[in-house]
């Protein structure tokens, strides 16, 4: 069975505020407590009037990151170890105090690491009072004159305010004193305790200025503390006997009796406007100064403190003092206070003094301190998240929940920094080297809260009776007195003990003794004498209507006037106040433009220096590059000197070994024709034999036509290589093919017979019908014919001239030209008959002799002299012939 889901009570919406779009920063300032006798070396430094520096004292190393620097912070303003406590008033809690008698809202706190000197700042001491004495001071300094009798104004108990007759106040007042169970307020004619004497000397007194005259003032104050996230109420009577064991009527315990019970704790709750408000905690109205700082006293006796190692009386929890300002608009008449609740304002002043943030470790703290510390530094935690997220939701727009609920401190001032009053933050410092880490913390949170702004509070609005109706009335009182005084009778504020002596100057009354019943005198002269007394009393009543009305009448035009000249001094102060908003804008706007133009300097600065860095660096550079140029130059001025050089040596080395290789052509030439030479002789010799044979064995043949002469061998003997295109080379050996030429076909050939090509006159002749001869063949013809031949000469091996026809096809290429494929060739060869034998012949260990000739050149090197090499079965064509160079 599931459980139903219980509904939730729907959120009242909060009361419609007229919109402000005018905010102010939180102000925070900064005080720097004095160095002690203890303490020799300090870091922190004021360098102006809103400006202080931290420096890392020794022992603290600077990290990259700059956590440990020299960091500037800058407040609204700065106060030295020389500043009294009346120009920190001045400055700081002044303006607060004219905002709460003006029915304005305001928080101020002090801030920083224990020891620092919060409590100082706010409490003071005898002769040097602080920011709280002063700011009561001042209160009742400006509406001291103008206060309601007590209990005129009373608590509903939900953070409003009832206002009683005076009849109704006479009779709280009386139950009040004789009942024993309600606190007895202190009265100002009392000792004032000695700790708390002369904090304010009349000279150092202050006082408001616009003070409403017009209406009736009262003073409540409360004092809590927030102690481990617990709210006390310090003023309340059974504070002291907090901590006891549980007794019932019969007198025995109903718990053990090591049981205790703590002390009752407060909650917060939310009124009818949601403003927060501790419930049931006691407010006290007070009617001075002095009794309003007996109360704060006689609580801050009751607050939470010990010794540690840092401080000789550290405040283990969070102090405040909350003085409550209720003011209420006077009749017509400018008598009494008007009796409508609805007119009744109500403005606020907290005064905070915040537990110092402390490290354990250098407290000593042990047991309970621990626990305590825990509290007060996630207490300050929260606050710093909270201020953390109003900053990035006011910086960048952003809907962030601030978390006021994680702690009592935040919680208790939601409505302040939601726009409820003007907030100001005094941040206090030790300057002792032991305190750098957390002092640095307490600046960086500083910094943050200036970033934050609160949006400034509205005016409330004016009752509609005329103004001056106080004054009025106590005019008409003088004025009445003077009158009587001038009449000779007594000079009183109550108008029937001044008209009482007047009507004892009337006549006499007669004897009024009757003797006897039948008296007609006594009566009839009584009766006469009343009628007598009753005509100058009605005429001395008649005069003093007469005067009053005259009186009433002069006072009506005085009033109209003085309201006259009322609304013409409201207006001038009306175009004074606004022209005071500019110039404190316009001081704020230079205040802001100054620290902007401070940040940019400093940021110039940096550039400047930067850039100067910048600029050496360039130089520097510069140079280098100059003289690595310089180095270049110079290098590729000795490259080109060497390269002439080498360009030099290398051209006479070319000529020098052309010279030496022309030597050797000719000097192998010459051996070559010596060789044939010697062979022609030995071939002569050969045919003259087998001539000389052929002679004795037959007759002689007939004559035959006489043929051409065969030239001789020296006019015969061709160029060493042939100027006609020779194949590429191949791996393979080309091999004579003894066959005959398939050129008695039908295909149409081009003969490509080069022009230096010598006539053998051999017996078998290339004849190659449907050809076209030509000596250097051409596009043109190739673009006619299918196949190609071309005649080739070139030295054997053996001496000889070898006639090659190289065969080939042509064919068509994609450019439109043509090309010829060698396919084979044919090699047509005369030799001797007798010729010698192609093996070997070596010629090592003999002597050398002309019939040995033969073998210089039958031998490896002169016959491989020229070589022929093809691809065997390939239809690529043949390769070049190359002709081997013999070795010098």
């Amino acid at each position: 069975m599931t459980r139903p889901a219980k509904g939730k009570t729907p959120r009242r919406p909060p009361p419609k505020k007229p919109p402000n779009s005018q905010k102010d920063p939180v102000g925070v300032y900064c005080r720097v407590r004095p160095l002690s006798v203890e303490d020799r070396e300090c870091c922190i430094e004021v360098i102006s009037g809103s400006t202080i520096q931290l420096h890392p004292p020794e022992g603290f190393k600077t990290t990259r990151n700059g956590e440990f620097r020299e960091t500037q912070y800058s407040f609204q303003k700065v106060f030295g170890v020389s500043t009294s406590q009346m120009e920190l008033f001045q400055d700081v809690a002044k303006v607060l105090v004219d905002d709460l008698i003006h029915g304005k809202n305001g928080l101020l706190f002090t801030y920083g690491v224990t020891g620092s000197g919060k409590t100082f700042t706010m409490t003071g001491s005898p002769g040097q009072g602080g920011l709280l004495p002063r700011a009561l001071d001042m209160i009742f300094n400006s509406i001291g004159a103008y206060q309601a009798k007590r209990f005129i104004f009373k608590s509903d108990d939900k953070n409003g305010m009832e206002i009683q007759s005076e009849v109704d106040a006479l009779l709280e007042r009386q139950r009040r004193d004789n009942n024993q169970t309600f606190p007895k307020t202190p009265s100002s004619k009392q000792k004032l305790d000695p700790e708390i004497a002369d904090m304010i000397t009349p000279e150092e007194a202050w006082k408001a200025d616009g003070v409403d005259e017009d209406s009736g003032y009262s003073i409540f104050v409360s004092y809590i503390e927030i102690y481990n996230n617990y709210i006390y109420d310090l003023l309340e009577e059974t504070q002291e006997d907090a901590i006891k064991p549980k007794w019932n009527g019969g007198g025995t315990p109903m718990r053990q009796n090591t049981e205790f019970i703590p002390p009752q704790s407060r909650l917060l709750r939310e009124d009818q406007n949601h403003n927060m408000y501790v419930a049931g905690c006691m407010e006290v109205e007070v009617k001075s100064a002095q009794e309003a700082f007996q109360v704060f006293w006689k609580g801050q006796k009751k607050r939470k403190v010990a010794n540690t190692c840092l401080n000789r009386e550290s405040s283990r929890s969070h102090s405040v003092f909350m003085i409550k300002l209720v003011q209420a608009p006077l009749d017509a008449d400018g008598d009494n206070v008007l009796q409508d609740k609805s007119q009744v304002a109500v403005s606020q002043l907290c005064l905070v003094d915040l537990a110092g943030s402390e490290r354990t470790g250098r407290t000593g703290a042990e047991g309970t301190r621990i626990r305590e510390a825990g509290n007060i530094n996630q207490s300050l935690l929260t606050l710093r998240t909270c201020i953390e997220v109003l900053r990035e939701n006011q910086k960048y727009g952003t809907s962030r929940m601030v978390p006021y609920r994680d702690s009592k401190l935040t919680h208790v001032f939601k409505n302040y920094f939601d726009g409820e009053g003007k907030v100001r933050m005094v941040v206090c410092v030790n300057p002792k080297a032991e305190d750098y880490e957390e002092t640095l913390l307490v600046m960086r949170f500083a910094e943050m809260t200036q970033e934050v702004e609160v949006a400034r509070p509205v005016d409330r609005p004016i009752c509609g009776f005329t103004p001056g109706r106080r004054h009025r009335n106590q005019a008409f009182k003088e004025e009445l007195s003077r009158r009587l005084e001038e009449r000779g009778g007594p000079v009183d504020k109550d108008v029937a003990s001044a008209i009482r002596p007047l009507l004892q100057n009337l006549p006499p009354l007669p004897s009024c003794e009757l003797t006897d019943p039948r008296d007609d005198v006594t009566l009839p002269r009584l009766i006469e004498a009343l009628q007598h007394r009753h005509r100058i009393r009605q005429t001395m009543f008649d005069e003093y209507s007469r005067a009053a009305n005259t009186l009433k009448s002069m006072l009506q035009q005085l009033d109209s006037n003085q309201a006259a000249t009322g609304n013409a001094v409201q207006e001038h102060n009306d175009k004074l106040s606004e022209k005071d908003r500019i110039i404190q804008n316009n001081k704020s706007e230079i205040e802001r433009l100054e620290k902007r133009t401070k940040m940019y300097e400093h940021k110039i600065d940096i550039l400047q220096k930067t850039t100067k860095i910048y600029e050496d660096d360039k130089r520097s550079m510069q140079s280098e590059l100059e003289t690595r140029a310089q180095r270049l130059q110079r290098e590729l001025s000795d490259k080109r000197r060497m390269e002439q050089r080498l360009h030099g040596a290398v051209t006479d080395t070319h000529l020098k070994w052309e010279k030496e290789c022309g030597r050797r052509v000719n000097v192998m030439q010459m051996e070559m024709q010596n060789k044939l030479l010697v062979k022609d002789e030995k071939l002569k010799q050969l045919k003259a034999i087998v001539t000389e044979s052929k002679t004795r064995g037959r007759p002689d043949p007939p004559p035959r036509q006489t043929q051409p002469t065969r030239p001789s061998r020296e006019e015969r003997l061709p160029v060493k290589r042939s100027a006609s295109p020779s194949p590429a080379p191949t791996s393979t050996p080309v091999r004579p093919l003894h066959r005959r030429s398939r050129s008695a076909g039908g295909e149409k050939w081009v003969d490509h017979k080069p022009s230096f090509n010598m006539d053998l006159g051999t017996v078998l002749q290339p004849v190659i019908p449907n050809a076209i001869h030509v000596s250097a063949p051409n596009e043109k013809v190739l673009s006619k014919c299918d196949r190609y031949v071309l005649t080739h000469q070139e030295v054997a091996s053996d001496g000889e001239i070898a006639t090659k026809l190289i065969k080939g096809d042509v064919i068509r290429t994609r450019g439109g030209g043509q090309a010829v494929q060698f396919t084979d060739i044919e090699t047509l060869k005369q030799e001797l008959a007798t010729a010698p034998s192609r093996k070997r012949k070596s010629s090592e260990n003999k002597p050398a002799s002309g019939d040995q000739t033969d073998g210089s050149w039958t031998d490896v090197e002169t016959r491989c002299a020229v070589a022929l090499e093809m691809r065997a079965g390939s239809n690529m064509g043949p390769s070049c012939v190359i002709t081997k160079r013999r070795k010098p």
